[in-house]
């Protein structure tokens, strides 16, 4: 997904792929498994930054007072929990655009999508098995916002930037949620907890994605275009009630950095088991770090 020619909307990877977090995708590397997203939903949802609800109900407010409804994109949506966490925080009738390149994600995100606003208006949905690099100007002239979760990881630099041109140029702004930051913080520690991390996050970089570099470089790309961009952090924190999303993660996390050093397997396999047997223990804690951010441009692409 490096180069300029237009790209499904996928998180890309070479099978078996792991997503930002680590987990181990099918061997498809355009899809996800539903059962990890159903698993992360929760904690997704009480990660995300409500500081950033207020600055865009403003925007919107004031941007589509008129208008008979918000038309909001989900890029990359899966089973839909973006709009689940949104749309009812939202005020006014919406009609939302999922966009994913897995068609089963797809049918399932349609199916459970929220049918009212916060106000008790009316929200509409509707699926685009499409690409990204199709979302031009002209495709967001009518769009209130873009909203994405865990997606700008898996992009690459030009990608991000010919996002922020499309949306700096049709003034669509952008709510961009749950980016690895390139930090977790375990409790107990572990001498190995820094050079899991490390290669983690190497591997995450390693095919020209952006990784934890996401989010620095998309507020750089906003911020060029003039648009004004606010980041809020947005972590994990799994304790003992969350053992099972504990457990899937630490699979993925350790397993994408032991792809990345297997110099590292022997010890990263024994490292696994601890603290899986201390997961089961109800004795592990995980901050998880993401960042979210908001990007608001000119109106009207001024």
């Amino acid at each position: 997904m490096g180069d300029h020619r237009a790209q499904p909307l996928r998180r890309p990877g070479t099978a078996p792929a792991r997503h930002p977090e680590g987990r181990v995708t099918t061997t498809d590397a355009s899809r996800y498994p539903p059962a990890w997203l159903a698993l992360r939903e929760s904690a997704d949802a009480t990660a995300r930054a409500p500081e950033l609800l207020e600055p865009l109900r403003t925007r919107l407010a004031t941007t589509t007072p008129k208008a008979p409804r918000l038309t909001i994109r989900d890029l990359g949506c899966g089973t839909g929990s973006m709009g689940r966490w949104l749309a009812p925080r939202l005020p006014g009738p919406q009609h939302w655009i999922l966009h994913d390149h897995d068609p089963d994600l797809l049918v399932r995100a349609t199916a459970h999508a929220p049918r009212v606003a916060v106000d008790g208006s009316r929200v509409t949905v509707a699926a685009d098995h499409g690409d990204l690099d199709r979302l031009t100007a002209d495709t967001l002239a009518t769009t209130s916002l873009v909203t994405a979760s865990a997606l700008l990881d898996v992009l690459t630099r030009d990608q991000v930037e010919r996002l922020a041109t499309a949306c700096a140029d049709a003034g669509c702004p952008a709510l961009l949620a749950l980016s690895v930051a390139g930090r977790v913080d375990l409790t107990p520690a572990d001498p190995l907890d820094g050079e899991i991390t490390d290669a983690f996050n190497a591997h995450q970089r390693r095919t020209g994605l952006l990784g934890p570099d996401a989010v620095t470089t998309a507020y750089d790309a906003f911020a060029a275009h003039g648009a004004t961009v606010r980041v809020q952090p947005s972590p994990w924190r799994l304790g003992p009630d969350d053992s099972a999303l504990i457990s899937e993660w630490l699979q993925g996390w350790t397993g994408a950095a032991r792809d990345q050093r297997p110099d590292l397997a022997p010890h990263i396999d024994r490292y696994l088991m601890r603290r899986q047997e201390q997961c089961a223990a109800g004795q592990l804690r995980v901050v998880v770090h993401h960042n979210d951010l908001l990007a608001l441009p000119r109106p009207g692409g001024a």
